[in-house]
C-alpha cells in the first residue's frame, strides 16, 4: 500500500513517518508502504492564513500545492493535516483509496468530490483534547487571578495589584460547558481538584458519559449561562451552530462570571461578546480563537482590560503532533489489514467499505 504523508509547520512528516513505521514493525504489524514524504510549502504563519481561509470557504478556496500533486503518482493513501485536498488534487490521484486528516475537521477536504471518487476521507478524534483542554484551564486561572495583567504591568515597570476585585477562586465554583466532547471530558477531569460543579449542555453525550466525569446535565443552555461561574464553549461548529451564542446568552450571564472560547470564533457573536465585555457586564473572557487572525493591529480587542487573548495554539504542542500521527497511522494500518476504513466520514456511500 503506497502512502504519501504531507508534512507541515504544524506536524512535520516525520511524525507520520516514524508512527508508520512503528505499526508496520510489530510482529502482527500489516505491510504499509513504500512510505514517501512531501513538505506542503509556505510559512507557518501562510499556512495557518490558508487554513483560516479554508475553514470558511473550503479546499477551492486555496491555490493547489503543485509539490503535493506531482508527489501523488500512484499513491493508495494520502495522509494531511492542514493541507488543502481539493477535487483537482483527487483528480491527480487515480489510485487514490483514502485520505487520512491528521484532526477532527475536514474543512480542508473536498469531502463531496472523494465520495464521488469512491475514497474514503477518515479523521482523526481526540488528538489535541488533553493540550486544548490545558490551556481552557489556564486561562481561568489567568482571568480568575489576573495573572497576564499582572505580568503586563510588571513587564512594563508598574506594579499593578488593582484589578477592579479580590480576584476569584476557581474551587467551589459552578463551571459550564457547551459541549462535552473529548476537550470538555478532559477539562472536567482536570477540575476534578478543584472541586466544582461542572454543569454541561450536549444533547449528545451519554448519561453514563457525564457520570464518569462528575458532570451534571444542565436543563437547557440558558441554565448553563444562568447559573455557572465559568462558561466554556466546547462545541462542533455546523451550520446550526455559527454565532449559536449570542446577546441572549450573555444577558444571562452574571455579573462575576467569565467566558471562555478554545472551540472556534464562529461559534458565537463576537459583537455581542465584545459589547458585554467593554461595558463590564460580565467580569472577563479568555479567548485563544478570533475571527481575524492574527488580529489587525487596530482591533478594539487588544484595548480591553478583561480578557485574556491566546493566538490559536491550544492544540499546538509536541504530545499532540506526536499523538495525531499516530492515530494517523493506526488507521492506515486497519486500513492495510482489512481493505476498511469503518472511521471514515463517508463510509456508507462507498461500496468498497
Amino acid at each position: 500500500m503506497r502512502v504519501l504523508v504531507v508534512g507541515d509547520h504544524f506536524i512535520p512528516a516525520a511524525c507520520y513517518v516514524e508512527a508508520l513505521a512503528e505499526v508496520s514493525g510489530r510482529d502482527t504489524g500489516p505491510d504499509i508502504g513504500p512510505v514517501r514524504s512531501v513538505d506542503w510549502s509556505g510559512t507557518k504563519a501562510e499556512q495557518h492564513a490558508a487554513q483560516q481561509e479554508m475553514e470558511l470557504r473550503g479546499p477551492e478556496a486555496v491555490p493547489v500545492p503543485g509539490e503535493i500533486v506531482e508527489a501523488l503518482g500512484d499513491t493508495g493513501v494520502l495522509a494531511v493535516h492542514f493541507a488543502p485536498v481539493s477535487a483537482q488534487m483527487l483528480r491527480a490521484a487515480p489510485t487514490l483509496r483514502a485520505v487520512c486528516v491528521a484532526r477532527t475537521g475536514l474543512e480542508n477536504v473536498d469531502v463531496a468530490a472523494a465520495t464521488e471518487r469512491g475514497i474514503a476521507v477518515v479523521p482523526v478524534y481526540g488528538r489535541n483534547a488533553s493540550a486544548v483542554a490545558e490551556l481552557a484551564l489556564g486561562l481561568m486561572l489567568a482571568e480568575a487571578r489576573d495573572i497576564a495583567r499582572a505580568d503586563a504591568s510588571v513587564k512594563a515597570g508598574g506594579w499593578r495589584k488593582d484589578f477592579g476585585g479580590p480576584g476569584d477562586e476557581i474551587g467551589g465554583s459552578t463551571v459550564g460547558m457547551v459541549g462535552m466532547g473529548h476537550v470538555g471530558q478532559e477539562l472536567a477531569d482536570r477540575l476534578r481538584g478543584f472541586d466544582v460543579r461542572v454543569l454541561v449542555h450536549d444533547p449528545y453525550v451519554p448519561d453514563a458519559v457525564l457520570g464518569r466525569h462528575g458532570a451534571q446535565r444542565a436543563a437547557d443552555l440558558d441554565t448553563v449561562f444562568r447559573e455557572s461561574d465559568a462558561v466554556h464553549v466546547f462545541a462542533r461548529l455546523t451550520p446550526e451552530t455559527e454565532r449559536f451564542i449570542g446577546r441572549r446568552h450573555f444577558a444571562l450571564m452574571k455579573p462575576t462570571a467569565y467566558f471562555f472560547n478554545t472551540a472556534r470564533s464562529r461559534l458565537v457573536d463576537t459583537d455581542a461578546l465584545y459589547e458585554v465585555l467593554a461595558a463590564g457586564r460580565i467580569a472577563g473572557a479568555g479567548l485563544d480563537v478570533h475571527d481575524e487572525e492574527p488580529l489587525p493591529a487596530d482591533s478594539p480587542w487588544r484595548a480591553l482590560d478583561n480578557v485574556t487573548l491566546t493566538t490559536h495554539y491550544g492544540g499546538d504542542t509536541v504530545t499532540t503532533n506526536v499523538r495525531s500521527a499516530r492515530l494517523v497511522a493506526e488507521v492506515i494500518a486497519e486500513l492495510a489489514a482489512t481493505g476498511r476504513c469503518p472511521g471514515a466520514v463517508n463510509a456508507r456511500e462507498l461500496e468498497w467499505m
